[in-house]
């Protein structure tokens, strides 16, 4: 395997100044992305430091603390598009944990049939993917049912399209995978050396728990909102009066 060096690692500072040059062009707003890439350089480099900590002293409650924080911090992050909206916040936190601890469930117990549950090495890395694409469909079903309701949308038709829309980049990663890209688990596992056909087995289980993962959170986040909203017009009661509008037209 490769290692790369800190010093060859600087050469990705590159496409982040490339960038900003484009953010500084454009909408003269450069330091967003050089600030944002220097705190994901400082958060890889502290994680990275938390984990090599974790994995020597592997602990269930300091495992179950580790996840908790993430599932809060992707719940808060989720709902960014809505302005952190308060009241959502809880949901949010029900179809995050429920969604990713259900396929995290089935991934570790079920798939790969491991002994230890907590251990870091592990859980951690298919949570934080679980987390992270689950977070994003929240955020896109959350953004784009309020969307719709403000538009005068009936709470089903907005239901509908925004899952619709939340499931757009999980279908797409399903259909473009082996043929347009190589996922990161399985690129890292090639890279490590581990046989491609192995990879692939990995790789699998992630495309099919994150579409799971991903797609039940934004539903049950949806159904939640659903009850959260008023009672109103529903398509039916739209049809009728359409209808009876015909009627005294004619």
């Amino acid at each position: 395997m490769h290692v790369i060096s800190w010093w060859s690692l600087a050469w990705c500072a590159i496409p982040v100044v490339l960038i900003a040059i484009v953010y500084a062009s454009w909408s003269g707003k450069a330091s967003e992305i050089l600030l944002s890439a220097a705190r994901m350089t400082l958060q890889l480099i502290g994680v990275g430091y938390v984990l090599m900590a974790l994995f020597d002293n592997p602990s269930p409650w300091i495992t179950v603390t580790v996840l908790i924080l993430m599932i809060s911090i992707a719940s808060w992050i989720a709902l960014r598009p809505v302005n952190h909206q308060r009241n959502y916040l809880k949901p949010t936190l029900i179809a995050l944990s429920c969604s990713a601890g259900l396929h995290l469930f089935i991934s570790l117990v079920l798939v790969m049939g491991v002994e230890t549950w907590y251990e870091p090495r592990v859980i951690i890395p298919l949570a934080g993917m679980y987390f992270a694409n689950t977070m994003n469909a929240i955020s896109l079903a959350t953004e784009r049912y309020n969307s719709e309701l403000e538009e005068g949308k009936t709470e089903p038709k907005a239901r509908l399209t925004a899952f619709k829309a939340a499931m757009i980049p999980q279908i797409n990663s399903l259909l473009a995978v082996g043929l347009v890209s190589l996922p990161g688990m399985m690129t890292g596992q090639i890279l490590s050396g581990v046989s491609p056909l192995i990879a692939v087995r990995y790789q699998i289980m992630i495309m099919t728990m994150v579409l799971g993962s991903g797609g039940c959170g934004a539903a049950l986040m949806l159904w939640q909102l659903g009850r959260m909203q008023p009672s109103g017009p529903t398509d039916d009661d739209a049809n009728n009066n359409n209808n009876h509008l015909a009627e005294n037209q004619s």
